[in-house]
């Protein structure tokens, strides 16, 4: 990108702007780039993207993927098609759905003159079993599902896509997000999950004995590093976008029982394959070369989005 523009300069497409940190992102985004359009299958948040462009379409559709570039030199992709645990159950609906469709994209984006894709990728699922604690981006990448693979595939494919034609990337693997606007179709965001079932006085399910420790993210922090991303010059290509804290189930249930002030009932299960044991992130790289640190605590996230529940159910 012409080095020393701002954001003003910026036309930007969030495909995927439908979604959790695609509402977020487009909103932060409006009023501060040059042109803004959101694109996805379904406009699920519609009042929350008052104002905003919005062009529905098939990610798998490459005429939808032409008419959602035109005009635009930025592109943030935050489309995925399946989950961790849904994904091993059709690797190859995965692999089409995932990948297949994002090299569509890249072609698209060299084709209309994009000049940066900001891919969101994975903070847990590219390492699989971590060899080292806290993760870095340099460390060995062995993903235990297709979802993990699938992601680790695109980050890839951005890499030879810049070598080739010049389509310069940043990649985020950003570790648990949660905050205002999550939703629980699709077996994603625990917290949210979690802060739904309490409010409708439902016992919440647990996979395996609470150990399972993750690194959560409030989703304003998230939306920070996207910013930082946009017009980041610096060599590196792969951020690590975490808390930088490991967290366990057993730890999030009790913050949650005191930001609620509810007991929770809790349905246990057995474990799953899919669930990484331990995964918490070094982020010290997006310190460095972003400028970026997570700024809001835990808990202080945590009543935000309890909050938010409250007052749209």
């Amino acid at each position: 990108m012409t080095k020393g523009k701002s954001l003003r300069d910026r036309r930007c497409v969030v495909l995927g702007g439908g979604g959790f940190i695609g509402t977020h992102l487009s909103r932060r985004l409006a009023g501060k780039v040059g042109s803004l359009r959101a694109f996805g299958r379904s406009e699920n948040r519609p009042r929350a993207l008052s104002g905003i462009e919005w062009l529905g379409g098939d990610f798998n559709d490459p005429r939808s993927i032409r008419g959602a570039l035109e005009g635009c030199d930025v592109v943030f992709h935050l489309i995925n098609a399946s989950t961790p645990s849904s994904a091993n159950l059709d690797k190859i609906g995965d692999l089409k759905s995932n990948v297949v469709s994002t090299i569509q994209l890249l072609d698209a984006c060299v084709a209309a003159g994009v000049q940066r894709v900001i891919f969101v990728s994975s903070g847990g699922t590219v390492y699989g079993v971590p060899q080292s604690l806290p993760t870095r981006e340099d460390d060995a990448c062995w993903p235990i599902t297709s979802y993990g693979i699938s992601k680790l595939a695109i980050e890839r494919y951005l890499h030879l896509y810049e070598y080739i034609h010049g389509l310069e990337y940043r990649i985020l693997r950003v570790s648990n997000p949660f905050g205002p606007h999550q939703t629980a179709e699709r077996d994603q965001g625990v917290i949210g999950a979690f802060l739904r079932r309490i409010i409708n006085e439902q016992p919440i399910e647990l996979w395996g004995d609470g150990s399972v420790s993750r690194d959560y993210l409030y989703v304003d922090d998230v939306i920070d590093a996207f910013e930082l991303a946009m017009l980041h010059e610096g060599r590196s290509r792969v951020f690590n976008i975490g808390s930088g804290v490991s967290r366990t189930l057993n730890e999030v249930i009790a913050a949650l029982e005191n930001v609620t002030g509810k007991k929770i009932d809790i349905v246990r299960k057995d474990g799953r394959l899919v669930d990484i044991p331990v995964s918490v992130l070094d982020i010290s790289r997006a310190r460095n070369e972003l400028g970026w640190i997570p700024k809001t605590e835990f808990d202080a996230g945590l009543r935000s989005t309890f909050q938010w529940l409250i007052e749209t159910q």
